[in-house]
């Protein structure tokens, strides 16, 4: 049994068949990426596993706990948070601000703003806050505006806010998206080092496939919204169903 047990889900949107009959188990403490063509139904699974949208059919369980009918809220309570394709920040606070909410929704329960002056005053929360900030090597931006800086570093911060939530399971949508190669490279280090540090499992879907090499010890591929097969990396890259998933065409 895995942290994550998706089993038979099925979605439908009106006449098209998004997932059929989805079946995926991630193991604690792995980096599991989930890996197909546009329109695989890769988005729809994760936004079923964060409380987005409701499976027709079928059950996803976390440690043992249907997420089935709750709130994403109740679902990040839970122990999931989920890393979006744009970088979800708070663009007109500082980069310490950004961090200090969720130190602060951790340790109260609730995912709420406050005034950063109250904040300020809390020793827990700013402690909390700057060892995040160094952990995530951003001790130097501080005082940054969050919107003034790089994609790869508002990633970067996002991952810190998700990571000061203290998740079981981190979920990640396209992290590398948008990014400069140089930035793409920082963040494989950065997922790395927490994967090799924290106790935390984490799912990932993802287009490139440099990162996902660099990364998943378990591979799901997904090709109109069903598995198509599921394997350690070395025997992902040349198995005939990925490659004709991929290119169109059955491989010789």
């Amino acid at each position: 049994m895995g942290i994550l047990e998706v089993k038979d889900v099925g979605k439908r949107f009106g006449g098209l068949q998004a997932l059929g009959d989805v079946n995926l188990s991630v193991k604690e403490n792995t980096v599991h990426a989930i890996i197909g063509p546009n329109g695989a139904g890769k988005s729809t699974l994760l936004n079923c596993l964060v409380g987005k949208l409701i499976p027709d059919t079928g059950s996803v369980m976390f440690d043992g706990q249907s997420v089935l009918g709750r709130t994403p809220h109740e679902i990040n309570q839970m122990g999931i948070s989920r890393v979006f394709q744009t970088p979800e920040i708070f663009g007109d606070l500082t980069v310490m601000e950004n961090m200090m909410i969720p130190c602060f929704a951790k340790r109260d329960g609730a995912f709420r703003m406050r005034a950063v002056e109250d904040m300020m005053r809390e020793k827990d929360i700013v402690e909390k806050a700057e060892a995040m900030l160094e952990d995530m090597n951003m001790a130097d931006k501080h005082h940054m505006n969050a919107a003034s800086m790089s994609r790869g570093d508002k990633r970067r911060l996002e991952i810190g806010m998700c990571l000061a939530q203290e998740p079981r399971l981190l979920l990640l949508d396209e992290p590398t998206a948008g990014m400069a190669r140089a930035d793409t490279n920082n963040t494989i280090d950065l997922l790395k080092q927490i994967s090799d540090e924290r106790d935390i499992t984490i799912a990932i879907i993802e287009h490139d496939m440099h990162v996902v090499f660099s990364l998943a010890q378990r591979i799901t591929v997904l090709a109109q919204g069903t598995p198509l097969v599921e394997d350690d990396p070395e025997n992902i890259k040349g198995h005939p169903k990925v490659r004709e998933a991929y290119l169109g065409e059955t491989a010789a």
